[in-house]
């Protein structure tokens, strides 16, 4: 493994580059029109080390919503104030091989949410959240995330607006299981919180230092819950394509339909500076859901610097 703060700058604008050119393969998602109008050729990485060492590439001014990149760290709140015990009775840590709103997944599993990075498993967690209602809930997780790693994320207006008058049917249906379940409390408050947090917006420096939470050493975060995060990570992160990619990348990963894509090279006390997050925004996304530019530069990133668990 070779420390993340070497990085040769030639070697990365190479990996941008190369990934840049997969984009073609992808598609912006259509079906929220705030996110439909993003340029399907944007690209941008921002890497933070924990020794303080930052490298940023491209299109690093544009914001994006960091839809279901949010829930690790929905998670990570949750072991935070409720810790491991009281998470697992809500929600389920094993991988899924459905697609990430599946119904199906929900009612197969007597409605158990499989894991806390599919819909159902969001959905609960988010009717979990502390405060009274959903904007309550959404501004102390919000506040929360940018005291603790620095940032400087948003809720987007807008966004949520044209979330709310295109709200999917998929997850209204797992909601309303949920309910029937008793897996939630409030199907409103549920689905109001989840989208309202879905809609929390970056840059792809905020996202690193959001990842800088799951990847190094700090006073403010329970090492077994950071561990526990990055572990759902591996396993869940990515769709149904996370076990492939868990394989051929070996990077706790989260990704969302907004363009968002997070990795974890995490803490190893033998080798405190090889650890860090690499953030990477880019819109078009592949037929599951993942970002093609996003995948294709961490591939070629980890592979360049050695950075697979698995090796």
């Amino acid at each position: 493994m070779i420390e993340l703060e070497k990085i040769n700058i030639n070697n990365l604008s190479l990996w941008v580059q190369q990934a840049k050119n997969q984009a073609v393969q992808g598609r912006v998602i259509e079906r929220i029109p705030p996110l439909a109008i993003a340029n399907p050729s944007w690209f941008a990485v921002h890497i933070c080390c924990e020794s303080g060492v930052n490298y940023s590439l491209g299109d690093t001014g544009c914001v994006f919503p960091l839809m279901s990149v949010i829930k690790p760290f929905s998670l990570l709140y949750l072991l935070e104030h409720f810790g491991g015990e009281k998470v697992s009775e809500w929600v389920g840590f094993e991988p899924s091989a459905a697609p990430f709103n599946s119904l199906e997944q929900l009612i197969a599993d007597n409605g158990y949410p499989r894991n806390p990075m599919i819909n159902s498993g969001a959905i609960t967690l988010a009717d979990k959240l502390p405060g009274k209602d959903a904007n309550t809930r959404t501004q102390l997780f919000c506040q929360w995330l940018n005291q603790i790693a620095g940032c400087q994320l948003e809720l987007n207006e807008e966004l949520l607006n044209s979330v709310r008058a295109t709200r999917s049917l998929a997850n209204l249906a797992i909601a309303h299981h949920l309910i029937k379940t008793g897996h939630i409390k409030n199907l409103e408050i549920a689905l109001d919180t989840y989208e309202q947090i879905c809609c929390i917006s970056g840059n792809v420096q905020d996202l690193a230092l959001l990842g800088n939470l799951l990847a190094c050493n700090s006073s403010f975060i329970n090492s077994e819950n950071r561990n526990i995060v990055n572990t759902v990570m591996l396993t869940c992160g990515l769709y149904e394509a996370s076990a492939e990619y868990a394989v051929k990348i070996g990077l706790p990963m989260k990704s969302g339909i907004g363009g968002g894509l997070l990795a974890i090279v995490p803490h190893q006390e033998a080798m405190p500076a090889a650890s860090g997050a690499i953030a990477c925004y880019s819109p078009a996304l592949d037929s599951i859901g993942n970002p093609v530019a996003g995948l294709a530069f961490i591939e070629a990133f980890s592979s360049g610097l050695k950075l697979n668990m698995n090796h």
